[in-house]
């Protein structure tokens, strides 16, 4: 059977995805997320994607704020720690809970749909519905 043609992915949903994987190898290596984006940004050929600016924003926001977006996240994730989430989970969350407080341009439930997709795509079965529980906990009470 033939398939049909590829969904193109959304501009924001790619840069999303380049925002968890600077994220992700920031986290594994224990690297600061701006020294690892820069590195990134070197890999990347001319020309940009044009979704690449709100990548970049994406992660210097997430570094900016690091300490309350966790600290959001272990008060809304009960019965987890940061720590024991998956990899992906945690930079996902991290992701969202920047765009639910800091980017006003975000509707709440776009971040959170967003993050769950990916996780859907990139993480554990369980992934999905635990990401959409606590960034909707989040969503109701850390942002009014």
């Amino acid at each position: 059977m033939a398939e049909g043609p590829k969904q193109q992915m959304p501009a924001r949903r790619k840069a999303r995805k380049r925002a968890l994987d600077v994220l992700f190898e920031a986290d594994l290596r224990d690297r600061p997320p701006v020294e690892v984006l820069a590195g990134y940004l070197e890999r990347i050929e001319q020309p940009r994607p044009d979704h690449l600016g709100y990548a970049v924003g994406l992660v210097e926001g997430v570094a900016a704020h690091l300490d309350r977006i966790d600290e959001t996240i272990a008060s809304y994730a009960e019965g987890w720690t940061l720590e024991r989430m998956p990899v992906v989970d945690r930079n996902l969350a991290r992701i969202a809970v920047y765009e639910l407080l800091y980017v006003d341009e975000i509707d709440d439930a776009v971040a959170i749909s967003e993050a769950v997709e990916l996780a859907r795509q990139m993480s554990t079965d369980d992934s999905p519905r635990f990401l959409n529980g606590i960034l909707g906990r989040i969503a109701e009470y850390a942002t009014r």
